[in-house]
């Protein structure tokens, strides 16, 4: 189920609230164009400076706007245990397929922290658990042999890996076997991570242009020669596009690039703000390199 192009939904405001008529057509323009699964209030959701109250509704909305069409892994991280699982046990009830669960950012926790983190959500909820690991937002790192321990656990089943390094692909493959879910976070190393035992990406660039993803994603996982080498030519033509969504900090790009297409306004929250005209002209050059504009 969990596999392919799934894409971490921005969350779309106007006049500093949640813009819900634009976040619907967004899930809409994704069932109808190809994506595999949509993460709602992660990162580039801005789950930062979302409220409680925000924060659950995203979720509701996607769950019930998707009506089982694609799956929806809810972002219910917290670097506090009691929310976490509060976030985690709403989106379970409302019928979200899998929480994707951060490691707890600014804490600071050791390994056996991590651990006890994760198995507090765990014994308490019932949906598949993915962690994200992403230590260059929450500093710390969750090493292979912590994540094989939490894998015994019922409800924990893969990770989105954003850490950049391909080897631990593979090293995650050799101690957790390939049952267990790896899906990369950085879309520029997807073709790679797929062919190390990967299984997709929980993408930001596909937020605007989820046909191309979702192709390159269905072909990088097919291992006959025609398949790989289409896989490489939609990667050539995504590459411009990956890189520009992180010129500035994610999501200010990549909403700048959504307004382009007509798909929400790129206003963020404090303390991020929008790109400079610089990053602007770059988002332009790479949408019209990938004939999107």
């Amino acid at each position: 189920m969990f596999k392919g192009s799934n894409v971490a939904l921005v969350t779309p405001f106007k006049d500093k609230k949640l813009d819900e008529v634009s976040y619907i057509k967004l899930i809409h323009f994704h069932i109808e164009n190809g994506t595999n699964g949509l993460v709602p209030a992660g990162t580039t959701g801005e789950s930062p400076t979302l409220n409680h109250d925000e924060h659950q509704r995203v979720i509701d909305l996607c769950v019930k706007e998707s009506k089982g069409k694609l799956p929806v892994i809810a972002g219910t991280g917290s670097n506090s245990t009691e929310e976490a699982i509060s976030l985690t046990t709403h989106a379970e009830k409302m019928g979200a397929n899998a929480a994707l669960i951060v490691t707890p950012y600014y804490n600071k926790p050791t390994q056996e922290g991590l651990y006890q983190h994760y198995k507090s959500i765990n014994d308490k909820c019932g949906i598949p658990i993915i962690i994200y690991n992403i230590p260059s937002r929450s500093v710390i790192d969750m090493n292979v042999d912590t994540m094989a321990r939490l894998y015994e656990l019922k409800n924990i089943v893969g990770v989105k890996d954003a850490t950049g390094d391909l080897n631990r692909v593979n090293l995650t493959l050799e101690k957790l076997g390939k049952d267990f879910i790896q899906l990369t976070g950085n879309d520029d190393n997807a073709l790679d991570f797929n062919r190390r035992g990967g299984v997709g990406t929980i993408s930001v660039t596909a937020n605007i242009a989820p046909k191309l993803c979702a192709e390159f994603q269905k072909f990088s996982l097919m291992k006959d020669e025609k398949s790989q080498s289409e896989a490489e030519n939609l990667n050539k033509i995504l590459q411009p596009l990956h890189h520009s969504m992180f010129v500035e900090s994610n999501p200010s790009p990549v909403k700048y690039a959504a307004k382009l297409l007509n798909l929400c306004e790129d206003d963020v929250r404090l303390p991020m703000v929008k790109v400079s005209e610089e990053t602007k002209n770059i988002i332009k050059k790479a949408l019209q390199s990938a004939k999107l504009i």
